[in-house]
C-alpha cells in the first residue's frame, strides 16, 4: 500500500470511529500529515466520496443499524450523531432509497406499481414507487416476474400499474424500450434503490461505462479505489435490481469471459451485442 492511500485509509478508520463528532477538514488533514486542499483531492481520489459525505455515509449507516433496536426515529437520528431530522430526511433517498420510518419496516408501506412488458430480452417487468424506479428486470414469464419483485420488496404494497399510465412512468418506459432497441444509448431515469454506501458507489461507477464498452471486475475495483475489493465488485453487481438502468452487464471476467448475469448469460450476451453494434 502506498503512503498515500495508507494515510486516506487511517483518516477513513478515525472518521468511522467517530460517527457522533463533526470533524473539521484542517483536522482531519492534519492528522493524515497533507494540507487540507491535498487532503480533500486524495480522499476524493482513493475513496470516491469527499471526507464529508464519507462521514455522513458513516451515520447513516449507523443511523440505519439503530433504526432496527431504537423505538423512536427521532432518538435515532440524534444517537446516530445527526444534528436534525431534516438533515436525515434531506439525504435519506440518496442513501435508503425510503424514509426511515419505511426502511425500518422493511417496506412497509411502500407502494410499487407495476407493469409487464415485452422486450427484445423476453418478458421484462417495471416497477416504480412515485420516487422513480426500483425494479427491472426479466424473467421467461409474469408469474415469474411477480415472483421476483415479491421477493425483493415482501412488506411492500404491489398494485399492476393501470391504463392511461401516468406521463412519467410512460416516460420511463418508452426510455427503456428505445434503449433495448438500440435507439437510445444512455439512460438517465430517477431511481428509489435501498443500498449500502459501497453497493452505490459500484452502481454509479457502472453507469459511466459507456454503452458498448466493458470493464472487468478487478478494472471496476480498481476505479472506485478498491483495488482488493473484487468480490465485493461482483456481489454488487449480483444485487442489482434494476437490468440495464445499472449496466452490470459491462462488467466481465478478466479473461474475456462474461461471467455471471442473474438474468441469464445470453442475455447479458445480446445486450453487449447490441451496444456494440449500435457503437459502430
Amino acid at each position: 500500500m502506498d503512503p498515500k492511500t495508507d494515510r486516506i485509509r487511517k483518516a477513513c478508520d478515525y472518521i468511522r470511529s467517530h460517527p457522533h463528532e463533526r470533524l473539521p477538514l484542517a483536522r482531519l488533514a492534519a492528522s493524515a500529515g497533507l494540507s487540507q486542499f491535498h487532503f480533500q483531492r486524495s480522499f476524493k481520489s482513493v475513496v470516491g466520496l469527499t471526507p464529508g459525505q464519507f462521514a455522513e455515509a458513516c451515520r447513516l449507516k449507523e443511523f440505519k443499524g439503530t433504526l432496527r433496536r431504537q423505538p423512536s426515529v427521532t432518538e435515532a437520528i440524534y444517537e446516530a450523531g445527526f444534528g436534525s431530522g431534516s438533515r436525515v430526511y434531506e439525504r435519506v433517498n440518496n442513501r435508503l432509497g425510503m424514509t426511515p420510518v419505511e426502511y425500518r419496516s422493511g417496506g412497509n408501506g411502500v407502494t410499487i406499481s407495476y407493469v409487464s412488458v415485452a422486450s427484445p430480452l423476453g418478458r421484462m417487468m417495471i416497477g416504480a414507487t412515485d420516487r422513480g424506479l426500483c425494479f427491472v428486470q426479466f424473467a421467461d414469464s409474469d408469474a415469474d416476474l411477480f415472483e421476483m419483485l415479491r421477493a425483493e420488496y415482501p412488506a411492500a404494497t404491489l398494485q399492476p400499474m393501470r391504463r392511461p399510465y401516468p406521463t412519467e412512468f410512460e416516460s420511463w418506459m418508452t426510455a427503456l424500450e428505445n434503449h433495448l432497441e438500440g435507439k437510445e444509448p444512455r439512460l438517465d431515469l430517477p431511481l428509489d434503490l435501498r443500498a449500502t454506501a459501497f453497493q452505490m458507489k459500484v452502481w454509479r461507477y457502472l453507469q459511466t461505462i459507456p454503452p458498448g464498452s466493458v470493464q472487468s471486475y478487478s478494472e471496476v475495483a480498481a476505479a472506485i479505489g478498491k483495488p482488493t475489493a473484487v468480490r465485493a465488485v461482483a456481489r454488487a453487481c449480483a444485487t442489482n435490481r434494476v437490468a440495464v438502468v445499472i449496466p452490470c452487464h459491462r462488467v466481465i471476467r478478466r479473461s474475456g469471459d462474461p461471467g455471471g448475469y442473474r438474468w441469464g448469460i445470453e442475455r447479458k450476451r445480446k445486450l453487449l451485442e447490441q451496444e456494440r453494434a449500435a457503437a459502430r
